[in-house]
């Protein structure tokens, strides 16, 4: 795999876990909602998207893919400190 690929996961899996957290989901509701076409898009997309906020490009996943809000909450009754949206990005990116 390039850098270039890796770099493409990372932000991928990071968008993923940013629509998930904003629309109170699993992260596989999310890509459940994408499909195997809309993963393979963001990834195609990602070199362009990777300027853009994630509020923006989240916002437009959610409209484009129907992403409606759900009921699963990982951050309010945390009682450690939650990793960010980022750092799981990587981890997920990494392990791809």
């Amino acid at each position: 795999m390039t850098d270039k690929e890796k770099n493409d996961y990372f932000y991928v899996c990071s968008l993923i876990e940013f629509t998930a957290r904003k629309t109170n989901n699993k992260r596989g509701i999310v890509v459940d909602a994408l499909g195997l076409d809309g993963v393979r898009k963001q990834l195609k997309d990602a070199e362009v998207n990777h300027c853009l906020s994630f509020e923006q490009v989240s916002d437009e996943l959610i409209g484009q893919y129907v992403v409606t809000d759900g009921n699963f909450d990982t951050v309010t009754n945390c009682k450690y400190r939650i990793p960010g949206f980022m750092d799981i990005g990587f981890f997920y990116g990494s392990i791809l």
